[in-house]
């Protein structure tokens, strides 16, 4: 040390992360806080200090906080996706139960992105939020259909998968809060609300009927 000059500080050293790791992180960042609050009471700035990086960093990758918040979203549906596609072996039952069981994976080990995508920003979920989660729903009715037998559902069955889906999404939502039923427990819970929900159909669509008798399960 030089005679006559103070010690200087030591300044920790900063982390070198390729583009796309910095990215993660920021994104990371950014789900945990919209899993907590609508995106209209998140700042850039916010997300910045929980990434631990600059605003004009966030700014330099996304733009703007729109783009932060679509790309994050996104990252989130294309995560659960991947978690759900097919995995063949089984009566067409124990397909949607397998599916179920990586749904659920997904949503103990990803949380903030799987509230964030169903549960933050704007209530009316307008333009390309809206686009990215019913991307989603739509997707994922498709993959179940194709586990049935089905390809071109009637109205009827239609709407039923529709208003399953959502129950799926619920109850993932209300077991992230509370998480006081087994995963194993309500994730057989909802295969056989989907059975129910089919039988319900049924009445009102003889080829309902006919996928329940194909399933093994008769109509109500």
């Amino acid at each position: 040390m030089t005679p006559g000059k103070p010690a200087e500080r030591a300044r920790p050293a900063r982390r070198r992360l390729t583009v796309d790791r910095r990215r993660e992180e920021l994104m990371a960042a950014a789900l945990e806080l919209f899993s907590r609050r609508d995106a209209e009471d998140v700042s850039i700035d916010d997300v910045a200090t929980a990434a631990g990086a600059s605003r004009a960093l966030v700014y330099h990758y996304f733009g703007g906080k729109q783009e932060l918040y679509v790309a994050a979203l996104r990252s989130a549906a294309d995560q659960l996706e991947s978690r759900l596609r097919p995995q063949l072996g089984g009566s067409p039952l124990q397909e949607v139960a397998s599916g179920l069981t990586r749904y659920f994976d997904f949503v103990e080990e990803h949380a903030a992105g799987f509230a964030a995508l169903l549960r933050g920003g704007p209530a009316n979920r307008a333009g390309e939020v809206g686009e990215i989660v019913d991307g989603v729903r739509q997707r994922l009715s498709r993959r179940i259909q194709k586990q049935l037998g089905l390809e071109r559902p009637s109205p009827v069955l239609r709407a039923t998968m529709r208003a399953w889906i959502a129950s799926v999404e619920t109850a993932g939502l209300d077991w992230l809060d509370h998480r006081d039923i087994e995963r194993p427990t309500l994730e057989r819970m909802l295969v056989d609300q989907l059975v129910a929900l089919l039988g319900a159909a049924a009445r009102y669509d003889g080829d309902v009927g006919r996928l329940l008798e194909v399933l093994g399960e008769r109509p109500a």
